[in-house]
């Protein structure tokens, strides 16, 4: 009873604006070709030890490309990249700290990046000053102006630490550091050193490790949040920022240091040089594309676009003995969904052609499909539904979220009602639509690679299970994934796009669509 009525009330609003929907179509005697074993097969193979957790721009990445490609070529999908091939690249753009050139020093005594001291930040600066030691910072008629204030951290905010992404001592020390740094950087500090505490002792490799990383950029993409700039909090994929009071200039260095180096940096007036420098340089990623034309010479024109990322976020620091970040639900779980569905597509295509692209590099900032976006391999007004999905086989068997499917994410009526059609004859979940509101604290919906198509006005969804709290760790194994509720998802995405591509006009863009 509960299910009937979360699909009823999902689906009353979308009635009062369109027709009401004919009978849904049995599935297509295709979809037997998505099967939980080959789900299960596939899982284990991409999300597996020996692929490194794929992380973009390594050959890592690379070879995880190249399997994707064989699967789609087994499969019987023909080749839609470039010149004749199953891939489409384009160059990364990573700025960093550089660790060859960069130097601090505490006295005459050199410290060693990433393993003494590590930059929190990609800033880039050349200070020489004297030390003053501030407690924990909460005394504001200390003096900092151009010193180096040396700080003990404290405990961030509550609200603050986020609950989804990383380990708790990571979530913790991320927005201890911005926290405090922020408080010091207004009054003037030239630089800030963080001690860590008990629980950033814990977190300290993490943040080296993810921080020499570095940022990075899109060479020739479309920029992000064209439309909604504070998406997601303006924090990017990973949502919130944390701390109080904004993030501190970019000019200011912020640098963390062990617990037990209290001792060296406790007396004031000790000289600190410090030179940072930042590099840039440019790396591949790459876009891997399929195609199964379609039946119909009148329609075949117009696309399906079937969209997943085959990145995740490789080898980085260890929690609880491992560190390979194997990213089986992100974003392995749609990635193999989609070499299901291709299987059903090639015995028996549709009327509209379908595309099936692995987006390179979606966790770097949805650098593969802002790349697409800015050079679709056919013209965007050709795609008439985008099909994403991210992390469709964890949490509650009966549930799932769909979304863009409520305003102001909402920009196709018809592709909706398609979808809770198909949801009606193949996974029968109960819509989750809480993470489709713009008041979500996640910001989710802005965090998958139907955002630049959505913005471009190409009738777009994204079909999830949402966050667990092995997202973004280690823990995000193969042998976690719930396959009986990934099969379900696989069907669904199938049969919404199904319906999609054979339906007698292309779904409607809403009118006066703005993404917001």
């Amino acid at each position: 009873m509960r299910r009937t009525l979360v699909l009823l009330l999902l689906a009353a609003p979308l009635g009062a604006q369109s027709t009401k929907p004919l009978a849904v179509p049995r599935p297509p005697a295709a979809m037997s070709a998505i099967r939980e074993a080959d789900l299960k097969r596939d899982l284990y193979a991409m999300a597996g030890d020996d692929m490194r957790g794929r992380e973009a721009g390594t050959l890592d990445e690379m070879r995880a490309s190249v399997w994707s490609a064989d699967e789609m070529a087994k499969a019987g999908l023909k080749p839609f990249g470039e010149g004749g091939t199953w891939y489409q690249w384009w160059n990364m753009r990573r700025t960093r700290i550089s660790s060859t050139s960069s130097t601090i020093k505490l006295g005459t005594r050199p410290l060693a990046i990433w393993t003494d001291i590590t930059p929190t930040s990609n800033a880039a600066a050349e200070v020489m000053a004297a030390t003053i030691f501030v407690g924990d910072g909460s005394d504001s008629t200390v003096d900092v102006k151009g010193r180096v204030a040396v700080v003990v951290m404290s405990a961030p905010p509550a609200a603050q630490i986020r609950s989804t992404t990383n380990t708790p001592e990571y979530n913790y020390t991320r927005p201890a550091i911005t926290a405090v740094a922020s408080r010091l950087t207004r009054r003037g500090a030239a630089a800030v050193v963080i001690i860590a505490d008990s629980i950033g002792e814990i977190a300290f490799d993490g943040v080296a490790k993810t921080q020499m990383r570095g940022a990075y950029d899109v060479v020739g993409g479309v920029p992000r949040f064209t439309r909604n700039p504070n998406a997601a909090g303006g924090a990017g994929r990973g949502g919130r920022a944390g701390g109080t009071g904004g993030a501190p200039p970019a000019q200011v260095p912020v640098l963390l240091v062990h617990r037990n180096a209290l001792t060296d940096w406790r007396p004031d007036a000790q000289m600190v040089d410090i030179r940072l420098h930042a590099e840039t340089f440019e790396t591949p990623s790459v876009n891997v594309i399929g195609v199964v034309r379609g039946t119909d010479p009148k329609l075949r024109n117009q696309y399906v676009l079937f969209s997943s990322h085959q990145d995740h976020d490789g080898v980085r620091y260890t929690v609880a003995g491992d560190s390979i970040w194997n990213g089986a639900d992100d974003n392995g779980s749609t990635s193999v969904a989609l070499l299901a569905i291709a299987r059903a597509w090639v015995k028996q295509p549709s009327k509209r052609s379908a595309l099936f692209i692995f987006h390179g590099a979606e966790e770097r900032g949805l650098l593969g499909s802002r790349y697409h976006a800015a050079h679709p391999v056919v013209p965007l007004d050709s795609i008439i539904a985008v099909i994403n999905g991210d992390m469709i086989g964890r949490n509650n068997p009966d549930t799932a979220a769909l979304l863009g499917s409520q305003p102001p994410h909402r920009n196709s009526t018809a592709l909706v009602q398609m979808a809770i059609d198909a949801n009606t004859v193949t996974g029968k979940f109960i819509i989750d639509s809480t993470w489709d509101r713009p008041t979500h604290p996640e910001g989710w919906y802005f965090r998958s690679d139907h955002v630049p198509y959505a913005e471009r006005n190409v009738p777009s969804l994204f079909f999830s299970t949402n966050l667990h709290n092995d997202y973004h760790t280690p823990r995000d194994e193969p042998k976690n994934i719930d396959y009986p509720k990934l099969t379900r998802m696989t069907q669904w995405m199938y049969m919404t796009g199904w319906l999609a591509a054979n339906a007698p006009t292309r779904p409607a863009l809403d009118p006066g669509f703005v993404l917001r």
